[in-house]
């Protein structure tokens, strides 16, 4: 069985959250049979094609980018291409050049969309868009949606329950790297004291504002890895704010990550808009045993963070409600180990990245069938 997957971005040139669904998919794809390749789009026009761990990316030359949506004239007759010699087109929502491909190629191979979030941000322009939307996800044989809570709470997905199906996001602990002891004793020494971590990309979203609000008047240790385009403006809070406890380190490799999530004392993850539709750093957490805190905004962030569960659920964008929190948890060390404890454990139980593979097997063979 063949599969093409298709996004606006991926690795190497992009890290985010879908970008790493999409990687742990194909990598569990594999070991199953399935032959997954990705088409996507990149700024680097020297080399269309390469390899990334072991799978072919097919690269389109970016030609312009309106509202984080990228267009690119040339992926069109790949994807044409490409979609012929597939069995499965997988489609990765939301992207509206995307919707433009599967009908402009006439796409006539069985497909499937995972919905990873509604358009948020962009509400002027989602009225333009939405007819389009609405034409593409009509047409698609199925519609994937990655949490109970998403599917419960998102107005898009409610058109289209008949043909919707959950199958939540998964991790693969092999594909990270291990922790080298240097690294850990750096870290160690650098962070002495319990800290809590926040990984990801510096967004709006992200509710960091709120978080830096939380710490101030506490010396609660946080760090921060990861950047992005809301960077400078929390580093001159954290001035304004003086917090000397919290420490921006910037995007960093992943063996620093996970030398991090291995030191931690728990999770902060602060996102307080709906934008945020999952939480991959959240199940990387759960997948090495750290207790979180989180906010309920009504998305899949609170399926895998149980409030008193696996960690703690609070108010979004209220600070004094995440410093409770995080407070409670520094207090009661034992509360934190078993809460870290029930999060492995849910790891392990719903989020592994052979479930999520097995799943998308089953749907496919279906589709095919």
């Amino acid at each position: 069985m063949k599969v093409l997957h298709f996004y606006r971005t991926y690795y190497p040139d992009s890290f985010g959250g879908v970008e790493q669904v999409i990687r742990q998919m194909v990598a569990g794809s594999a070991r199953l049979g399935i032959e997954a390749e990705i088409l996507t789009l990149t700024r680097d026009k020297t080399k269309l094609e390469i390899e990334y761990e072991g799978r072919p990316v097919h690269r389109a030359a970016l030609d312009l980018e309106i509202a984080s949506t990228g267009f690119s004239w040339s992926a069109l007759s790949r994807f044409k291409q490409l979609a012929a010699e597939a069995d499965i087109v997988h489609y990765h929502f939301p992207w509206p050049f995307m919707d433009v491909a599967h009908f402009a190629c006439g796409v006539k191979k069985p497909s499937v969309v995972t919905y990873h979030s509604d358009i948020v941000r962009q509400k002027y322009l989602l009225k333009l868009y939405q007819p389009l939307q609405n034409k593409f996800l009509n047409s698609v044989d199925r519609i994937v949606a990655t949490s109970p809570n998403y599917l419960a709470t998102s107005p898009t997905l409610g058109k289209y329950r008949d043909k919707t199906e959950i199958i939540t996001y998964g991790l693969d602990r092999s594909i990270y790297p291990q922790a080298a002891e240097e690294d850990l004793q750096r870290w160690r020494t650098r962070f002495p004291q319990p800290f809590f971590l926040f990984v990801g990309m510096l967004r709006y979203y992200k509710g960091l504002h709120v978080l830096l609000d939380a710490v101030a008047g506490t010396q609660i240790p946080v760090v921060i890895l990861g950047d992005g385009p809301v960077e400078q403006e929390l580093k001159r809070q954290a001035q304004a704010l003086n917090l000397q406890h919290v420490h921006f380190l910037g995007a960093l490799p992943e063996s620093d990550k996970v030398a991090l999530l291995s030191l931690c004392y728990a999770l902060a993850f602060p996102s307080h808009l709906r934008s945020e539709a999952f939480g991959i750093t959240l199940l990387e957490a759960a997948m090495f045993g750290k207790p979180m805190v989180s906010c309920e905004i009504g998305t899949g962030t609170s399926y895998v963070n149980l409030d008193q569960h696996t960690g703690m659920v609070v108010p979004a964008n209220d600070p004094q409600a995440f410093r409770d929190a995080m407070q409670k948890l520094l207090s009661h060390p034992e509360l934190a180990a078993q809460m870290g404890q029930s999060a492995a454990a849910r790891y392990e139980e719903l989020f592994t990245a052979e479930r999520m593979a097995s799943r998308y097997q089953a749907l496919y063979q279906q589709l095919l069938k």
